[in-house]
């Protein structure tokens, strides 16, 4: 890493343990990002548009994010692009990763918020206790043990390793070329014993949020014993590592283990929803909201 991006990103950690900090938001646990938009009076509205994201730089400022890129990378976008607003960029778009064939030149303020996004979201103390509480050892990590704490950080397989390989130093670049063999297809059919496309949600006893986001056709695998209050998502089988359950309509269902303290409220949004991000999990949303435009 060149002098430049190793300045680059101190500024982005520094910067996103203090907007964790003025959050009130700790340093060593996941966080739901469109929480702390709200927070910041951003408001998040998803589009059915084929980009990442796009940042508005206005009175009232706003993040854009494509209503049809998977639930982690929609995170991690958001995240990336209240980056822009906290270091006052101006209005951005940011165009699909997959369709930058050419390697682009080194953009300081990409970079920037890249990593403080990778900061905001993976801080290196919730990274090492979510570890540390779950008996496990970085050094000998497994691809499904990588997947499941992804899920807990609502971020990509691959952009867990990235992190913990270039931003935390955590693992060396051997290890991460090893679990990257693994692809979050060959896991989930490792973990749940047969093919699947739909999203996987790993959720088990050490899931630290209150909340799981989840949207309609998600797959869910949350601890054995666990019990759905209502039918927003319903048990579809068991399987060696917890409970397999399916998001079924949009709503907000509280889920609990009967014999201990471990309870969550799963909170599920239309598939591909487009509004406003604080409606995401309503039942019915209101036309107008569906309908809005970029006013």
């Amino acid at each position: 890493m060149s002098n430049q991006m190793q300045v680059l990103a101190q500024k982005a950690m520094l910067k996103s343990i203090d907007v964790r900090n003025q959050a009130g938001f700790g340093l060593n646990s996941p966080i739901c990002i469109y929480g702390l938009c709200d927070k910041l009076k951003v408001k998040v509205r998803f589009v059915d548009i084929s980009m990442e994201g796009m940042y508005l730089k206005e009175e009232e400022p706003a993040i854009f994010l494509s209503a049809l890129r998977p639930l982690p990378r929609r995170n991690f976008t958001c995240a990336h692009e209240i980056g822009h607003h906290i270091f006052g960029h101006g209005s951005t778009v940011d165009e699909l990763i997959e369709e930058s064939d050419k390697p682009k030149a080194f953009n300081p303020e990409e970079f920037l918020v890249d990593s403080f996004a990778g900061f905001l979201l993976m801080p290196i103390l919730a990274v090492r206790k979510a570890f540390v509480s779950r008996g496990w050892d970085v050094a000998s990590a497994t691809p499904v043990q990588i997947f499941t704490i992804a899920c807990s950080f609502g971020v990509g397989y691959k952009t867990l390793i990235d992190h913990m390989t270039y931003a935390l130093k955590m693992i060396g670049r051997e290890q991460a070329a090893f679990l990257l063999k693994s692809t979050p297809k060959a896991i989930r059919q490792e973990i749940l014993g047969h093919s699947s496309k739909d999203t996987l949600i790993v959720a088990d006893e050490h899931w630290s949020l209150p909340t799981i986001d989840a949207e309609v056709g998600s797959q869910l695998l949350l601890p054995n014993t666990a019990e759905a209050t209502k039918d927003t998502i319903t048990f579809q089988e068991d399987r060696p590592l917890g409970g397999l359950f399916r998001a079924n309509h949009p709503g907000i269902v509280r889920v609990y283990c009967p014999k201990n303290k471990w309870a969550v409220f799963v909170r599920v949004s239309r598939y591909q929803f487009v509004g406003l991000s604080k409606y995401r999990h309503l039942e019915e949303v209101e036309d107008e909201e569906q309908c809005a435009s970029f006013n």
